[in-house]
């Protein structure tokens, strides 16, 4: 099994299928995603190889773009790492890292599923939803789904069960409270909670501006 030509045919199979991706679920998200990953696997002990194909892999069809379907992005991952010739044992692994890495996922007591490398992309998906790139993913997000900015009168749900957090409507602002400020929290390795308690002193600096300038404060 050449894993350095298995890892670049994921390159383009990922590049060509999430051509035309919504803004913050797109290639450029999946590269940086791929990048941190390698970054904090550096520190920990874990399976380089899988880290990249489950950085890679990891996004490959976001179930909030196929009505919810969660076993979409496995099915792709599966067929595309079988005509690779990528053996079973890693499949699987790279499918439990789809399932499981998602935020929502913690929202829920079911069974879960937990290995080095899922801890590694985890907290390389998480890093990319906070600090600049995070705020800019929220908003892009919410203007692809016409979602208000910010309605002081719709308080943040910090309760949520996975099914109304997959279907909230809520304005921008209030993700922030419901996802983005926990992710911090959240953080697996050492070098993600670095990471996170940088990027996340400067969403709590933006979250201030933004309310100032929304109340006429000067």
């Amino acid at each position: 099994m050449n894993k350095e030509l298995i890892t670049t045919n994921t390159i383009v199979f990922v590049k060509e299928t999430l051509k035309g991706a919504e803004g913050g679920h797109d290639w450029f998200h999946i590269e940086r995603v791929y990048k941190n990953a390698l970054l904090i696997a550096a520190d920990e002990d874990v399976d380089e190889f899988i880290v990249s194909l489950g950085a890679l892999l990891h996004d490959i069809a976001d179930a909030k773009f196929y009505d919810g379907d969660e076993t979409v992005g496995p099915k792709l991952a599966r067929d595309f790492l079988e005509s690779e010739q990528v053996t079973e044992e890693i499949i699987i692994h790279i499918e439990n890292i789809i399932n499981y890495i998602s935020f929502k996922t913690s929202l829920t007591n079911g069974e879960k599923f937990s290995s080095p490398e899922l801890s590694v992309i985890q907290d390389a998906d998480r890093l990319d939803a906070i600090g600049a790139i995070g705020i800019a993913r929220c908003f892009n997000y919410g203007g692809f789904k016409n979602r208000a900015l910010y309605d002081p009168e719709i308080a943040p749900n910090l309760n949520m069960t996975k099914e109304e957090y997959k279907k909230s409507t809520a304005p921008t602002i209030n993700h922030f409270y419901e996802k983005l400020l926990l992710l911090k929290d959240k953080m697996n390795t050492e070098t993600g909670k670095k990471i996170a308690n940088e990027r996340h002193f400067y969403m709590k600096g933006f979250l201030q501006q933004f309310y100032d300038e929304f109340n006429g404060v000067k």
